[in-house]
């Protein structure tokens, strides 16, 4: 059975930037710390697991397993937020697991086209809430990889 597009957060920016310089972005800790503002746990292999940990008035864990990883043009992974206190309701409507992330990254002569597919996102809510987080922090990906400063992100007042 097909999933629904209803379903689909997709996000698409232009970097000035190769891509390997971009796929770096994704699975380096101190580099992903520059456009997420968050340490991160990052074993990116088919089976690996990446994690991270969001502290503000409360602390919130966001996880998955990657399921392919092929440098420097995709990564897939499963996406989920572990419930607790102060979640918001877009993210408490996808609990570990229950969704799936595909980043393409493809060379565009001298930049990269970065798209994100997330799918899986069964509520308006978890549907709104991530297409406003992908939109941030692909922008600010976009920032950091082509070497300038994204400074404090926005995102991390949610919690």
């Amino acid at each position: 059975m097909r999933e629904s597009t209803t379903e689909v957060v997709e996000v698409e920016r232009r970097v000035q930037a190769r891509p390997e310089t971009v796929f770096s972005y994704l699975v380096d800790p101190e580099k992903f710390r520059q456009w997420q503002g968050v340490d991160a746990e990052l074993d990116a292999r088919p089976g690996g697991s990446f994690r991270t940990t969001i502290t503000g008035r409360n602390r919130v864990v966001l996880r998955g397993e990657y399921l392919e990883v092929d440098p420097p043009r995709r990564i897939v992974l499963t996406w989920g937020w572990e419930p607790g206190p102060g979640l918001p309701p877009g993210a408490a409507d996808v609990p570990v697991g229950a969704s799936t992330v595909e980043i393409t990254l493809t060379a565009d002569a001298d930049a990269t086209i970065v798209r994100v597919r997330h799918s899986g996102l069964r509520s308006d809510a978890a549907r709104g809430f991530h297409t406003d987080g992908w939109n941030v922090s692909v922008d600010r990906l976009v920032i950091v990889a082509e070497g300038g400063d994204a400074g404090p992100n926005p995102l991390l007042d949610l919690w």
